[in-house]
């Protein structure tokens, strides 16, 4: 049987407000254990919560970039369950009026196929303290320091049919949360992650299948894993004549497997109820023009715009704006290099690849977009080739120094003197009398390739520093004589 899949995202998106959802604790990262956890996080008795504004300005933000509805009541209701590290018994979130109703997620593939991803809606609530295992010996520590920071939960519609598509939109909402402003999305900090709905049901089938819920994905690779193992686990089941259950799971990246945590609730196992200490918070028209108003540039936008202005494909495009700090590399490149196609090649290509290899972020680059902009330029005023390029801008990253400075101390300056490359090209001619013939005798279509040989023994001769396009047209004129 041919099996179809189907996926729908909650992505949890971490707030970057100075301090917490309902209270004045601080939300700054990396703080000892309990120490921005104050009465109102903690639970004590007595205590008040009151709504950070900038925490719903965020929120509004968010709906408007994916042209949402933004609800003008926003109620909050509580979710009640135990967990160690949640003290108060329950969370404060949304059920009844989320502060973002309906929405729409744009995807655009490597065609240039626009696919919609539609959101079921975006709520507010506060986070949950973190449980640690690690260094205790048997016990669990809490650390509250997390509790009440504000999260927005998006929820989509399960409209994705593959891993790939679902990454696709997270990415995209990565996007949209960083270039927006209004969370860092650094998943190794719990920025953002996400919870992977997941079933599998009969090729043209309208039933949607059991579903599984894998929890707390924080990486783009692991998601597509999880999801792609999920599938398989799925399929497998129901072959052999079995069902799904409908359950939480975990996704264990060691093992590349899930594996059940619990089995899943229902909205009524959580008893929610309004929450008695906070009053709806009714959002102004005025309010929302402002931020409408201040809307920066966003990723579809960007992509636009870097097709129009800069002549780049659609899925070089594409790839450059998934990051806001990737596309704005970019562009200081391009503008120092006059050339966007090769300033987009070199981005793309070698400068992401060594800080991939050598886990950086764009920010921690050795190599910044003035200097590797200068790098391009050499490349374009023929001082060095691009192979020579590709040698110096390793030095830069290694050792450090400009491009000039590197092209002058290794002597690595382009040969670019006519008559220095005819007399090396005479020389391989006189020495390769086997390969002119070879050539000479060759149809049209085929010298091509064969002109190869010629080439690279001129550029060994050279040490690679003859400009190649200069070889190749005296080498046309020579061998075609």
């Amino acid at each position: 049987m041919q099996w179809e899949t189907v996926i729908g995202l909650e992505v949890h998106v971490q707030l970057a407000t100075q301090s917490k959802i309902f209270s004045g604790s601080s939300t700054a990262f990396g703080a000892a254990p309990n120490t921005q956890a104050n009465a109102v996080d903690m639970a004590m008795p007595g205590t008040l919560p009151v709504a950070n504004e900038q925490a719903f300005h965020s929120a509004i933000l968010f709906g408007l970039a994916i042209q949402a509805d933004i609800t003008r009541t926003s109620v909050f209701e509580r979710k009640n369950y135990f967990y160690p590290d949640l003290p108060k018994g329950y969370q404060t979130t949304q059920l009844e009026k989320p502060i973002v109703g309906a929405g729409t997620i744009e995807l655009i593939d490597g065609d240039n196929n626009i696919r919609n991803v539609r959101i079921h809606h975006a709520h507010l609530e506060e986070d949950a303290g973190k449980s640690l295992h690690e260094d205790f010996h048997g016990m669990t520590g809490i650390d509250l320091n997390r509790a009440g920071t504000p999260l927005i939960e998006i929820v989509t519609e399960p409209d994705m049919r593959s891993a790939a598509e679902a990454v696709a939109c997270f990415k995209k909402i990565h996007a949209i949360v960083t270039y927006l402003g209004i969370s860092d999305g650094d998943m190794s900090q719990g920025s953002l992650r996400c919870d992977a709905n997941v079933s599998i049901r009969p090729v043209g089938s309208d039933t949607l299948g059991t579903r599984t819920e894998t929890k707390n994905l924080n990486s783009f690779k692991f998601i597509e894993k999880a999801i792609n193992v999920e599938v398989a686990r799925q399929i497998d089941l129901l072959e052999d004549g079995k069902s799904i259950t409908q359950e939480t799971r975990l996704y264990d990246s060691e093992k590349n497997e899930t594996r059940s945590m619990r089995s899943k609730e229902e909205a009524n196992d959580y008893r929610y109820f309004p929450c008695p200490d906070l009053l709806p918070v009714v959002i102004a028209e005025e309010t929302i023009t402002a931020l409408q108003n201040s809307m920066p540039e966003l990723p579809d936008q960007k992509m636009l715009r870097f097709q129009n202005d800069y002549g780049l494909s659609a899925y070089d495009a594409g790839l450059l704006v998934e990051d806001r700090t990737v596309a704005e590399f970019f562009e200081a490149v391009a503008q120092q290099c006059q050339d966007p196609k090769l300033a987009a090649n070199w981005v793309m290509g070698d400068l992401l690849a060594y800080l991939n290899k050598a886990d950086l972020s764009i920010g921690q680059s050795p190599v910044d977009a003035r200097a590797l902009g200068h790098l391009i330029t050499r490349i374009i005023d023929q001082t060095i080739s691009g192979k020579i390029a590709k040698q110096v801008f390793e030095v830069m990253c290694g050792d450090g120094g400009t491009a000039d400075e590197i092209i002058e101390t290794q002597g690595l300056k382009q040969l670019s003197d006519s008559s220095a490359i005819e007399a090396l090209i005479d020389q391989v001619i006189a020495n390769s009398a086997p390969q002119v013939a070879q050539y000479r005798a060759a149809e049209p279509d085929k010298r091509k390739k064969l002109v190869g040989y010629f080439v690279g023994q001129v550029m060994k001769m050279s040490q690679g520093q003859a400009n190649p396009g200069e070889v190749n047209r005296i080498l046309a004129q020579k061998l075609n004589a």
